[in-house]
């Protein structure tokens, strides 16, 4: 299983980056099938640089703020009107209302589903398969519906937390996971809760997890100190660390690949 960060700014895309859009892939022994977690606002562009879009296999929302969930309107202009327009549909699964939303967002009128996606909504630790993947969603602490995916193929797991704070759930959602991809959105002196963890809460939660490998930081905003967070970070774990950057590749299990 790959993991490749096509974008991870948090709130916002950045200079340097889109908002948060995550592709994992994974081989069955026939082919390879494309799963993304998040396709938020100015992923779309650079998604193109690691595979074909309308390729994908299915996409997990894990709440619908803009930062997570605002490109998929474009890939359904994409899949429609493109040079190879789409022959089935997508399955696409969020939080309640997501197809609403994302209709709304597209101006759809009356609020009509998409055409050419088909929408499925999550529910907390009920497991959502696709190909060779096992996607298990948890409900997560965040001012909107929200969700972290536990991500199972070939016996590797990769497990991202989407946006939240420090919550029960985190640990079954990180316990064990070859790769922890964590939301640190929040820098150490903000004293806000229940929106996003710092780089020290992330960490925290990955040691209260217990057995994780490889801790990822995501989701830093464009203003963000990343040498400062890992330093925070590290000050707590002393396993494999590192931040998220576009366009890094992890084989699940193996840390960073590139």
């Amino acid at each position: 299983m790959r993991l490749t960060v096509v974008g991870c700014s948090g709130s916002v895309p950045g200079p340097d980056g889109a908002a948060s859009c995550y592709l994992v892939t994974a081989d069955d022994g026939d082919r390879e099938w494309r799963l993304l977690l998040d396709l938020g606002s100015g992923a779309l562009g650079p998604l193109h640089r690691h595979t074909d879009p309308v390729a994908l296999d299915a996409v997990l929302l894990s709440h619908l703020h803009p930062d997570h969930c605002l490109d998929l309107s474009g890939l359904h202009v994409l899949r429609r009107h493109g040079p190879a327009p789409a022959t089935s549909g997508l399955p696409v699964w969020g939080p309640p209302g997501a197809a609403e939303r994302m209709a709304r967002v597209h101006g759809v009128r009356q609020a009509e589903p998409l055409q050419g996606m088909t929408w499925g909504e999550l529910v907390d630790r009920r497991p959502v398969r696709v190909g060779p993947f096992t996607i298990t969603p948890y409900a997560v602490a965040h001012p909107v519906p929200a969700f972290g995916f536990r991500v199972e193929a070939a016996g590797r797991v990769l497990a991202y937390t989407g946006d939240t704070d420090s919550c029960p759930a985190l640990a079954p959602l990180l316990a064990g996971a070859d790769l922890a991809l964590v939301e640190a959105g929040f820098p150490a002196q903000e004293t806000t809760r229940g929106i996003h963890l710092t780089p020290a809460r992330a960490a925290e939660a990955a040691l209260e997890a217990g057995g994780v490998g490889t801790l990822v930081l995501t989701h830093l905003p464009p203003w963000a100190d990343a040498d400062a967070a890992q330093e925070e970070a590290s000050a707590l774990w002393a396993g494999p660390l590192t931040i998220a950057g576009p366009g890094r590749t992890y084989e699940v299990g193996a840390g960073p690949s590139r």
